[in-house]
């Protein structure tokens, strides 16, 4: 039995776009680690890495996600991002199936740093039901990246 979220997300089901081609595509959270194919283009779409969102793919990836969602808000040119990264990746590869791991580009993607008010980079928020549930500013340890998700 799957039940639905008040945001019309499914339960364990991800909607996420094609790192590839862009096109959307809905994926089950327990099959994320069988590697699934993009709908349009069948290339690969793998979750053991965070998923790169942008202003115009945020929105639907958090209100259609079935699951907890950890978004990593940061900047290229930030040097505590850069040290955190690698905690970041590992928490994905970690969570594959359990939670969305993502990162967004405050550089990249104002419109949508703005409205979070970001205002100092790293951010991590956790998102639970398209809402928000949690955040921490600052350079954050894989125990507490885990510890924000569960």
């Amino acid at each position: 039995m799957t039940t639905t979220h008040a945001t019309g997300a499914t339960a364990g089901q991800l909607t996420i776009p094609c790192p590839s081609c862009g096109r959307w595509n809905r994926i089950m959270a327990a099959r994320v680690a069988d590697r699934p194919k993009c709908g349009a283009c069948a290339q690969t779409i793998s979750l053991d890495r965070p998923l790169a969102l942008t202003d115009a793919t945020f929105d639907r990836v958090i209100a259609e996600s079935g699951v907890s969602v950890l978004v990593d808000f940061y900047a290229d040119w930030c040097g505590p991002c850069k040290m955190m990264a690698p905690a970041i990746d590992e928490l994905a590869r970690m969570s594959i199936g359990a939670a969305l791991v993502a990162k967004l580009d405050t550089d990249a993607s104002p419109r949508t740093a703005t409205r979070y008010q970001i205002r100092g980079i790293p951010t991590v928020i956790v998102f639970s039901g398209g809402h928000e549930v949690t955040r921490q500013s600052g350079v954050l340890s894989l125990a507490a990246l885990q510890a924000m998700v569960r």
